[in-house]
């Protein structure tokens, strides 16, 4: 009688089901196209969309008949689902993906803007403006999580941030006083996550939740108590100035929102490439990394797993601090009790949509304020389509990817594991 060696059993390979994870996106694209192709165009009017490179419809546009527009892009949209779901090469399906997406959002801009223009100058300038927050909790997150330690505190951070912000830079007359503050905000935060999770075991998403309250309630004590009061004195603090580099600041679209920006812009920019870079080609990337995902390989190998997670964490403390500053030397001018509504747990969902990486959070974080952006235009322009469900947009695509539509979202091995000393 004749048996299976193991190495024969190996060599054995269930079929590759029909419904793969690209020919599920392609389904997708296909239903979305249908959408923008036949809905979108026939509500379309037969006028032209116009898109101008400045923020008056007096200057240069591309101009385009919305109903042809609508249609046009519906259809690219189920080219680029069909190709998908042909079975094109592997390493092509995240491009006609992003294409497919790109297309579909067109389709429906063409139909909303027919009749309209849409400046894309202050379209880019308030995305980037409603994402820097989010882009800067991200990234605090992601150095958090991808040394094994859950940071759901971001909105406390954010909320201490604004808060040491404004009281800080309202008494000592300085705007750049009050950003030093801001982090020191942060640190305070996560210096208390850090000590929890990492030197009491403490469950970390538990202590994130009681320090996000904990937040909440202080900076709302404090503002009744102290700045309510006397805002003159606690509550006035001078706002973050724009810097202009001449000639840079002149190109169209781009010029005014990168180069004509405050220093809080840059920083975020540059921390996203600092970042991404110091995780992918340094020795302390290499070893946040093997911390966050195998702490005790790390141990064995001489890594100070805990000291790292602390130095990480209450890293992720400034910049989500940096963070809280947009609220109130940027944004507003002064705090109000829960000023950041729900912010920092946006940016933690940016986290998890860009797949725990500097450059993929920056993506969702665009992705958020793009939405965010595009709905306070469709109310402007007395669209029909409610706010409340493009606002609902973000969260749903985000549960989509968690849940694996769009590729397993995998969180470090360690994430969330206390890791006690053998």
């Amino acid at each position: 009688m004749s048996t299976t060696t193991v190495e024969e059993l190996a060599e054995v390979t269930a079929p590759e089901p029909f419904w793969t994870r690209q020919r599920r996106l392609g389904l997708a694209l296909i239903l979305l196209g249908v959408v923008g192709a036949v809905l979108f165009g026939s509500l379309a009017p037969s006028k032209d969309a116009r898109f101008t490179l400045t923020e008056d419809a007096a200057g240069a546009a591309l101009s385009i008949n919305g109903q042809f527009g609508a249609v046009l892009f519906g259809v690219l949209t189920l080219v680029a689902g069909g190709a998908l779901i042909a079975g094109v090469a592997k390493r092509w399906s995240n491009a006609l993906l992003a294409a497919g997406i790109v297309t579909f959002v067109l389709s429906f801009l063409c139909w909303q803007v027919a009749g309209q223009f849409m400046a894309l100058e202050d379209t880019l300038g308030g995305t980037m403006d409603l994402a820097l927050p989010l882009i800067l909790g991200a990234l605090a997150g992601v150095l958090g999580e991808r040394s094994g330690v859950v940071n759901v505190a971001i909105e406390g951070q954010f909320l201490m941030g604004a808060f040491a912000g404004a009281l800080v830079g309202t008494m000592a007359g300085s705007v750049w006083a009050g950003l030093i503050s801001a982090a020191v905000g942060g640190v305070i935060i996560a210096a208390i996550l850090a000590v929890l999770s990492i030197r009491y075991l403490v469950d970390q998403t538990v202590v994130g939740i009681v320090l996000n309250l904990f937040a909440l309630g202080i900076t709302g004590f404090l503002y009744e108590r102290l700045m309510q009061p006397d805002a003159a004195g606690y509550n006035t603090p001078p706002q973050m100035p724009s810097w202009r580099i001449p000639g840079l600041a002149d190109i169209p679209v781009l010029g005014p929102v990168f180069f004509d920006a405050t220093l809080l812009l840059w920083v975020a920019l540059i921390l996203v490439v600092v970042i991404h870079f110091a995780l992918n080609r340094t020795r302390w990337g290499l070893r946040t990394r093997a911390v966050g995902e195998h702490p005790t390989a790390a141990d064995t190998v001489g890594i100070r797993v805990r000291g790292l997670r602390y130095l990480n964490v209450l890293l992720g403390g400034v910049v989500a601090g940096l963070g809280g500053a947009y609220f109130t030397l940027v944004a507003t001018g002064s705090f109000t009790k829960n000023m950041t509504a729900g912010a920092g747990f946006i940016a933690l969902a940016a986290l998890i949509f860009g797949r725990y990486t500097p450059i993929g959070a920056f993506g969702a974080a665009l992705f958020f304020g793009f939405a965010q952006k595009l709905s306070f235009y469709l109310s402007a322009i007395g669209s029909p389509v409610p706010n409340q469900f493009l606002s609902m947009l973000p969260y749903l695509a985000t549960i989509i990817a968690v849940a694996g539509l769009v590729g397993r979202v995998r969180a470090p091995a360690a994430d969330g594991l206390p890791y006690v000393k053998n």
